[in-house]
């Protein structure tokens, strides 16, 4: 239970979550600092708090390849987070609604996000 607060509690912060966003986008691969730095025009020592903070959070691994860090999500622990709200939070059902009522207050996220 701890390791999922502290999963939530690292995402719930704006620039950790783009970070994350773009590592899970980036797939097992994974990318190096500095190219996370530059995509989310970052500066090394913000970015390397907000890494060192989603690593100790379980969200994401880092792994040597020459000079470099290369950044990657941990999608065993992502499946594992969203597996765990998925079944105590929704009861292993959908979490929608079965009859959504329709109008301006229950739109999805994602049209919000469209709109602005």
């Amino acid at each position: 239970m701890t390791q999922i607060v502290d999963a939530l509690a690292a995402l719930a912060q704006e620039t950790r979550l783009k970070v994350y966003r773009l590592l899970v986008e980036a797939g097992p691969e994974g990318l190096p600092a500095g190219e996370i730095a530059d995509e989310l025009e970052l500066p090394g020592a913000t970015l390397s708090f907000h890494l060192a903070h989603l690593a100790r959070a379980g969200l994401l691994r880092g792994r040597q390849k020459g000079r470099y860090v290369i950044y990657s999500a941990d999608f065993q622990n992502m499946n594992a987070l969203v597996g765990y709200l998925t079944e105590n939070c929704c009861g292993g059902r959908a979490c929608a609604p079965a009859n959504p009522r329709k109008g301006k207050d229950h739109e999805t996220l994602s049209r919000t996000r469209r709109r602005a």
